[in-house]
């Protein structure tokens, strides 16, 4: 049975203090929750990782990083490798986020490298993908996202996926107000599913959590969260504030 994921991208906000209180913040609020099927996960910059690993220590709240770099190590100032983030007990990363294809130019076939390099050090993988609004007003977002996702993970055996999370990001929908409405997130993620299916087996395709990313907050979680193929979400704003992330996870 795939599990329910509630991943709070915190991106680049909160100093260490911040992220101390906030990680507290979680803790305390989950300790009252039966999670069941469901999984919380925050994901602090690299500077605060090892205080967040902390402060979640012996709690039921992951922690997980934003990025890593493809390279085991070397010449590459600024960046953190894969085991860098295994030696601090983290076991999940996101890769493939919008603003880190937009931003920083990462391509798909850059992203096939960090997807098995995270995979070569044993680091599950929550893999972004999406369309800009461009692509939705013509008709061709389901082209984008077959086209991403074939180019980031097709190349990878069936067992691989047992370590691979899908998040569904309308770019157009990232920190705008705008959302897609609980049908259009459900077509989208029965596309998705069908496509993982088409290429592996319905039941890598039925084990595979695919979350929905795009100003997800607490006045809409319940609704999309309940569409069949919506197996939870990766916030961004809404985890900045620890009532309205624990708000997101009660909606299950």
């Amino acid at each position: 049975m795939r599990k329910q994921i509630v991943a709070g991208n915190w991106k680049m906000n909160k100093n260490i203090q911040e992220s101390i209180q906030l990680a507290n913040e979680v803790v305390a609020n989950v300790q009252g929750l039966t999670l069941n099927n469901t999984r919380v996960i925050v994901t602090p910059t690299f500077v605060n990782l090892t205080e967040v690993v902390r402060a979640t220590d012996g709690s039921a709240v992951e922690v997980a990083a934003q990025n890593m770099h493809q390279a085991k190590s070397g010449a590459f100032t600024g960046e953190i490798s894969a085991e860098m983030l295994t030696s601090l007990g983290l076991k999940t990363v996101i890769l493939g986020h919008s603003e880190r294809r937009e931003y920083f130019g990462e391509t798909d076939a850059i992203l096939a490298e960090k997807v098995n390099a995270a995979l070569a050090n044993n680091l599950e993988v929550i893999f972004c993908f999406g369309e800009v609004l461009e692509d939705r007003k013509s008709d061709n977002h389901f082209n984008v996202v077959e086209s991403q996702i074939k180019n980031g993970l097709f190349h990878l055996e069936a067992s691989a996926w047992e370590n691979i999370v899908l998040a569904y990001e309308p770019v157009w929908a990232i920190g705008t107000g705008e959302t897609a409405s609980p049908e259009q997130a459900q077509e989208m993620h029965a596309f998705i599913r069908k496509i993982v299916a088409d290429k592996y087996t319905t039941e890598v395709a039925e084990n595979v959590s695919i979350l929905y990313g795009g100003s997800v907050k607490p006045s809409n979680s319940k609704e999309i969260f309940s569409k069949e193929d919506v197996d939870g979400g990766l916030i961004g704003g809404a985890a900045l504030n620890a009532e309205d992330f624990i708000a997101l996870v009660k909606s299950f």
